[in-house]
């Protein structure tokens, strides 16, 4: 009997711990599903359904179950975007090393290729909402924000250690600051410049030169403060590093404010049209330029204008150990062949400039390497296209202009600019194209009027800028806007980077080279219409809009109504919020577009918010 008793406690005892094992499962089911913090599902899939509307996908009738289980009923879907864990706050997929370690990519570390952009597969892709670092807070406004920032919102203070004696930042309390220090220039930026245009003998030692120096490329920038303070001089540079050793140095610079894209010199040609950049700086950039026959420096060749100069600031320009004299002798030859001279050298500092015309050229030996590119190359194809060891020469005509004709800044905002023939474009449409885009930039101030102040914004992108006369409207603003020509579409980034302006070409399809929370506003229009051409995934461009946009920022959608309802479907699941809508009554097209602005709202995640109390 006593044994028949144990027996049924110990099954009673089983039954109980059973019960017990299935709640304690079922509420960490349920915690998972509603907390999301933790959430790190791959692909799209669950997404897809959700565009049929408006995408052309098939419609399964009124009534359906998505791929995530959750009911669509007619034109109401209740929905929700998981949150990816908190070690994602920082993620850049395109630039995902742990990606490249996962697909066991081939690469040639010596050619940086772990640096250039390799993105995931549509089924890799985290298919989440990148959360804020805890303890968010937003972002200090401009231009106090180019000497200061929270700590909170990158908090990496390894580069404060590693360049304390380089003035790079310093951390101070809940704050990092920028005294304005480099490699190179350890007691300040603004000296430095001032040094460059005294040696290059511009007025007054501002390096603008009257308005003739407008855009300039900075190669290994560390974290801008060269941009940062060319910027008071009128001068715009597109600050330029990779995610390296030194990985947030470009978060730190979009996060001041100032304008900055990740890339690098390897091995293929950087998103940049030819003969955009009047200066390329490299302040001690650890760039082999000997290697491959000089194609790093062949690739500055080809972006630098007629005339434009290139500023070394090195050891091997005034060391006199051997290896350091060896590498100045091969990179004078080098130089020397690709018709470039010296146009000035003090201390530790040489600067070269780039001949005018194909004179020098067309005097070289037969056989003279670097060659001359090919007539059939096209130096302003650059996306995914391979960097040439080759010397890009000027056309007839732009032989015969001995320079860029292009008009001194602010002037040359408003002036057409000679390559705008390229296109086919005559001198009345670029300025009816102005002035509409004026107009169309009033508007949109108008309707965010009651939500902004003249500091709340910064960071700008106009997701498909066209001729640019979205930033052109923008003059007058505090605000950089980083111009993005479709990859697919005519090149009208020249055009842009003539008219005094900055920007990149890229593919909607992909993520885009820039931390998470770097921009205050994206304007994008006609985008998903474009999106909707390529057979993209728009619910994958939505996710990638909310990654780049800082928490209280803004989306300007100038798209026909379908797509405006579409991502009104989205917005709770986004945590946005509607703003304004207005109609496009401007529209050349002749097509219905309206006009619909969301912002973004301010989320923390449980970790981040108890990291606020």
């Amino acid at each position: 009997m006593s044994r028949g008793r144990g027996d049924g406690d110990q099954t009673k005892r089983f039954v109980t711990w059973i019960v017990v094992l299935s709640i304690i499962c079922g509420c960490v089911y349920l915690y998972s599903r509603n907390s999301g913090t933790s959430a790190l599902e791959y692909g799209s899939k669950s997404l897809r359904k959700l565009g049929s509307s408006y995408m052309g996908g098939d419609d399964d009738g009124d009534e359906t179950t998505n791929k995530s289980g959750e009911e669509v009923q007619g034109d109401i879907i209740l929905k929700s975007i998981p949150v990816c864990d908190d070690r994602h706050s920082e993620l850049i997929p395109c630039l995902d090393r742990n990606l490249i370690y996962q697909t066991r990519l081939k690469l040639d570390l010596s050619l940086m290729e772990h640096y250039e952009r390799h993105c995931p597969v549509p089924e890799r892709r985290f298919n989440c909402l990148i959360p804020p670092p805890p303890g968010y807070k937003v972002p200090i406004k401009w231009p106090k924000s180019r000497d200061e920032v929270w700590k909170v919102n990158i908090p990496h203070t390894h580069l404060a250690s590693e360049k304390s004696d380089q003035n790079w930042m310093v951390v101070k309390g809940d704050k990092i600051s920028f005294p304005g220090g480099g490699t190179h220039f350890h007691y300040g930026a603004d000296k430095y410049i001032a040094s460059i245009a005294n040696m290059l003998n511009f007025s007054n030692n501002i390096l603008n030169n009257g308005g003739r120096l407008r855009t300039v490329l900075d190669v290994g920038c560390g974290v801008a403060s060269f941009g940062g303070y060319l910027l008071s001089s009128d001068i715009i540079a597109m600050s330029l590093a990779p995610n390296d050793v030194h990985q947030n140095q470009i978060q730190f610079a979009l996060e001041r404010g100032i304008p900055a894209y990740l890339g690098v010199l390897g091995t293929k040609r950087l998103p940049y049209p030819s003969r955009s950049f009047e200066l390329a700086h490299c302040s001690r950039c650890r760039i082999d330029w000997l290697q491959r026959d000089g194609i790093l420096l062949l690739e500055l060749d080809r972006l630098l204008r007629p005339g434009g100069y290139f500023a070394y600031s090195s050891p091997e320009a005034y060391a006199q150990d051997e290896e350091d004299l060896r590498i100045w002798r091969e990179m004078s030859a080098l130089v020397e062949r690709m018709c470039w001279k010296i146009a000035a050298k003090r201390n530790q500092t040489v600067i070269w400039v780039k001949p005018l015309t194909n004179n020098c050229y067309k005097e070289r030996e037969p056989g003279t390497r670097p060659p001359l590119c090919k007539s059939d190359d096209d130096p302003d194809a650059v996306w995914g296209v391979p960097m040439k060891a080759c010397i890009t020469p000027y056309s007839d005509q732009q032989h015969k202009a001995k320079g860029t004709g292009l008009a001194p800044w602010p002037a040359r905002l408003t002036t057409p600019p000679p390559r705008l023939a390229d296109f086919g474009y005559s001198a009345e449409m670029f300025g009816k194209d102005t002035k509409v885009w004026q107009h169309r930039v009033e508007n949109y101030w108008n309707l965010l009027s009651p939500k902004i102040q003249s500091d709340t914004l910064r960071n700008l992108m106009d997701m498909k800028a066209n001729l640019g006369s979205f930033a052109a409207a923008l003059k007058s603003k505090d605000v950089w806007v980083m111009n993005v020509v479709p990859e697919d579409g005519p090149n009208t980034l020249k055009i842009i980077y003539d008219r005094g302006l900055m920007g990149s070409v890229h593919n909607w399809c992909e993520s885009y080279s820039t931390y998470p929370r770097t921009y205050d506003l994206l304007h994008a229009w006609t985008v998903f219409s474009d999106i909707e051409k390529k057979d993209c995934s728009a619910e994958d461009l939505l996710i990638e809009m909310d990654r780049i946009l800082r928490p209280t920022g803004f989306i300007i959608i100038r798209d026909k109504p379908s797509v405006v309802e579409f991502i009104k479907k989205h917005m709770t699941a986004l945590h946005w919020e509607a703003v304004a809508t207005g109609d496009a009554e401007d529209n050349e097209q002749g097509e219905d577009e309206v006009v619909f602005i969301v912002q973004k709202k301010m989320w923390l995640t449980s970790r981040s918010f108890s990291a606020t109390e």
